[in-house]
Formats: structure tokens, C-alpha cells, sequence
């Protein structure tokens, strides 16, 4: 791909996802909304906001999503926890409810617990929200308890005969502090989040607590095909140009269900060739793709997992394919030095005494950006109330 299209995506982009410039407080929710912000590490939804508004706390950020409670984190796309605004639960929630036999997002795996009770999932599942229903004030201080308890609360209501089985130890791992049964809860919480039943509450001592969407919200969720619509029509803005496969993968989702949804908003899209392959971009972007305002922050620092950075055409953003593997790892993402929207280099900030240690590397960039690095350092610093400490950037 020519480098002058590659920067005109990556423009187009930035300004998607309120990564060109500071935008006010008050747009927070909007910011969030743009495609939601993935919270894995812990926080990593903290540092995503931090980086497309101005001057919001931490102590503002955990005000909205636990207080006002205008924001909301639940397990979304790829089955992770994402914050988005509460309001747009259909499109971040109720889009991704399989559909006519479609594979449940974060469920393989399963089958082998399935065959050892002989039930298929789509009982186990209706079984799990009727309890979740009728599961009202109540709230679990850790991932663990809420599959334990979950479990037990299913057991009467499984045909007769499967209370061996599903009191049996799990075969998935930690045999001596789960079940067989706490396992089919823990798969099935994925579904129940995008059905509208489950959510996270307040982070308690370092563990995150849960509670019924009902309860935590205030009312049910209603679900609809416009959140599906919209679901795609976000994913567009965001990562545009973009192919149907491309979906599938932000999601997690099936085929199927990948194909489903983008013919929901296919009526909203216009074809354009990028190399000889059709892309697709939404009919009402194509002023802002053809002339994407210039980037008035041109460096950012990124945290892991920043929506910028979960696109599926890495090369946009940065070309060499030994990069990208250190950029896009396994586990534990650094994150991203990102200059007029191209990733030059890696960071990765560290608690230690009482203050924050950041060490970073560039590999591109104009000359002297060690000390502009080392300057967002200590203002992220601030904003985790960790004054900088140590700060070490250096150039390969």
C-alpha cells in the first residue's frame, strides 16, 4: 500500500477515534462509545480515555461508572471486559447475542463438560438466566464465587441424575477449587452478559465484583436489531476501510454471525479498491476519508489493547512484520509510541516504590522525541497519581 494512502487511513482514524486532538470532558461518553475500551490489564480503560479527553480525574472516571453509572463494563466483543456508555448497551451487549444456531462468542471449549451431562448448551443457558433473574440485590466479590454460586443455585433445576456430575471437579483446570458445573457457568457468562444479565460492579481490594444488569442498572435491557446495525456502523467508523472477515475477528465471532450482521448495515456502506481488494467504508465517511483533518497531538502513548491499536491491518500502522510481533504479543501488550498516528516505538510504565518507572524504545520518529516521550510520562503519571520516577528512553 502506498505510504500517502496508508497516512490518509491512518488520519482518518485518529480523527475516529478522538486520538487527533484534545477532546473536552464533556465528550467522554462519546469517546467511549466510538467502539468501547477494552479493560485488559485492569485500567486499561482508564488509560484509553485519559488519552482522547482533557481534563477528567481518576476519581471522575470511577464516578461515572460507579456512581452516575453512565458508563457500564461487561464482557463484549472477544468476551473481554469492555466499558462503553451504559445507554448503547444494545450495541456493545445485545449485538452479539448469537442468532439461528450461530456459535456463542467465548464458548469453545465447552463441549467437553456438555458431553459429560449429556445436555446441549442452549438449556444450560436458559437455566443460568433464570437464575440471574430472580438473583435480585445480590452481588459476588470475585469471578470465582459468582461461577460457584451460580452453580449451586442451577443445581435444582438440572433434570434428575446430574448432581454428580455436576458437582464433579472441572476438567478445565483447578480441579480443587472449581466444578464441573462452575466451568459450564463460567463459558456460559459470556452469553448471559450479552443477553443483558450480567455485569461488573465496583473494583473491590484489586478484584472486580459482579451483579445483575437489572440491579446495577436499574432496568432490563432492550435488545434490537438497530444495536446489531449500529454495532457494524461503529466497527466501520473506526477501523474503515475495512473487509467482511475483518469483523470476525474484532468480534470473536463466528462466520456466520460475522456475515449476519454486516448485511444489516450493508445498505450503508460504499466499496473502495485499496490494492486491487475491495474495502468497505460507511457512505456518510467518505467526505471525512477523502480529507481527514491533520492530527493537532501528533504523539500519543498508547496503553495496551488501545482501541487504535485493535485493528487487523497492523501494517497501517507500522510495516515491519518484527515490530508488530513485539507491539501485538500473546500476553502482556507494551504499549505504543504513536507518531501522526504511526507506531515508533514501545513503552511500558511499572509501579515502583512510591512512584511510577517507565522504560521505553523508539525505532522511528523525528529527532528529540526522547524528551516529548519522557514529558507525556510524567503527565500520565499525574493522572494515575504516581509521580514519574524514573523515565528511560532510548533509540534503536
Amino acid at each position: 500500500m502506498e505510504e500517502q494512502t496508508k497516512e490518509r487511513i491512518r488520519r482518518f482514524r485518529l480523527h475516529s477515534h478522538h486520538l487527533d486532538d484534545w477532546y473536552p470532558a464533556s465528550l467522554a461518553e462519546q469517546a467511549a462509545g466510538a467502539c468501547g475500551l477494552q479493560n485488559s490489564p485492569p485500567g486499561a480503560w482508564q488509560t484509553a480515555l485519559y488519552n482522547r479527553v482533557q481534563g477528567l480525574s481518576l476519581g471522575q472516571m470511577e464516578q461515572m461508572l460507579e456512581e452516575d453509572k453512565t458508563l457500564l463494563q461487561a464482557w463484549s466483543f472477544r468476551g473481554a471486559p469492555v466499558v462503553f456508555p451504559t445507554a448503547q448497551s444494545p450495541v456493545f451487549l445485545g449485538a452479539l447475542a448469537a442468532r439461528g444456531g450461530e456459535e456463542w462468542i467465548y464458548i469453545r471449549g465447552i463441549q467437553l463438560a456438555l458431553d459429560r451431562l449429556h445436555m446441549p448448551l442452549e438449556p444450560l443457558l436458559a437455566l443460568l438466566c433464570q437464575v440471574l433473574d430472580r438473583a435480585e440485590g445480590q452481588v459476588w466479590h470475585s469471578k470465582t464465587a459468582l461461577d460457584q454460586d451460580l452453580a449451586r443455585q442451577m443445581l435444582p433445576l438440572l433434570p434428575p441424575g446430574k448432581e454428580p456430575v455436576w458437582n464433579s471437579p472441572s476438567p478445565y483446570g483447578s480441579p480443587d477449587k472449581q466444578t464441573l458445573g462452575g466451568a459450564v457457568v463460567s463459558f456460559l457468562l459470556r452469553p448471559c452478559s450479552f443477553l443483558g444479565r450480567i455485569v461488573f460492579g465496583p473494583r473491590r481490594q484489586g478484584s472486580p465484583t459482579f451483579a445483575p444488569y437489572r440491579d446495577w442498572v436499574g432496568q432490563a435491557m432492550d435488545p434490537g436489531e438497530a444495536g446489531e446495525r449500529e454495532l457494524v456502523r461503529r466497527y466501520l467508523h473506526c477501523y474503515g476501510p475495512c473487509a467482511p472477515g475483518d469483523l470476525a475477528a474484532w468480534l470473536g465471532c463466528s462466520t456466520a454471525q460475522a456475515r449476519r450482521l454486516w448485511q444489516l448495515a450493508a445498505g450503508q456502506m460504499e466499496p473502495i479498491r485499496l490494492e486491487g481488494k475491495t474495502r468497505y467504508l460507511l457512505a456518510e465517511d467518505r467526505p471525512l476519508y477523502q480529507d481527514p483533518p491533520a492530527a493537532k497531538r501528533p504523539l500519543v502513548l498508547l496503553g495496551a489493547h488501545d482501541p487504535y491499536l485493535d485493528l487487523r491491518d497492523r501494517a497501517v500502522v507500522l510495516e515491519d512484520k518484527k515490530r508488530q510481533r513485539q507491539v501485538w504479543q500473546t500476553v502482556s501488550n507494551p504499549g505504543a509510541i504513536v507518531w501522526q498516528g504511526e507506531v515508533v516505538g514501545l513503552w511500558r510504565p511499572r509501579k515502583k516504590g512510591a512512584g511510577l518507572a517507565v522504560e521505553g524504545t523508539l525505532w522511528a520518529g523525528p529527532a528529540g522525541l526522547e524528551k516529548d516521550v519522557a514529558a507525556l510520562a510524567e503527565a500520565y503519571g499525574a493522572f494515575r497519581q504516581t509521580p514519574l520516577g524514573q523515565c528511560t528512553i532510548t533509540r534503536e
